[in-house]
């Protein structure tokens, strides 16, 4: 598989990549971080221009944009996430009982951990019962800065 990069650059947060399939469906994406670009990208792909609207504040679901889900429970997770509508968040253990797992609060949270989908799986949505929660490398942070382009004060 030969896949396509696009990268786009959102102000104020970096450089972000998404990698499609043939089929044009996400299997893979870099939220925006501050590095250089790599040539190669199509800066006027229609998904670069609404990836760079989100990162302004944009109302996007991006339900309509195809990805390459996961299997089992990772998938049942991801598919219940994209039921979480901008605005709103829930908690690890919320999303475990929404994919039909209650009891599976952990394996949500590794879930929302490596879900390598984010923004169009919004995994920042996903929060901590006791509070925001954590978001691996990207830290609070900037899972609260996500929050906020939302209108969502934890």
């Amino acid at each position: 598989m030969r896949p396509t990069i696009l990268q786009y650059d959102a102000e104020g947060w970096g450089v972000g990549e998404v990698w499609l399939d043939e089929q044009g469906r996400v299997f893979y994406s870099e939220l925006p971080r501050p590095r250089r670009s790599r040539a190669g990208s199509d800066p006027a792909h229609v998904l670069t221009e609404r990836l760079q609207a989100f990162f302004t504040g944009e109302p996007d679901d991006f339900l309509d944009v195809p990805l390459v889900l996961p299997a089992g429970f990772h998938g049942a997770c991801a598919k219940a996430l994209r039921n979480v509508e901008r605005g709103h968040v829930v908690t690890y253990g919320e999303l475990a009982a929404l994919a039909g797992r209650p009891r599976a609060a952990r394996a949500a949270g590794t879930f929302c951990a490596r879900c390598d989908l984010a923004p169009f799986l919004p995994v920042h949505r996903v929060v901590s019962s006791t509070g925001i929660g954590s978001w691996g490398s990207h830290g609070v942070g900037y899972k609260r800065r996500m929050l906020e382009l939302e209108g969502v004060a934890v």
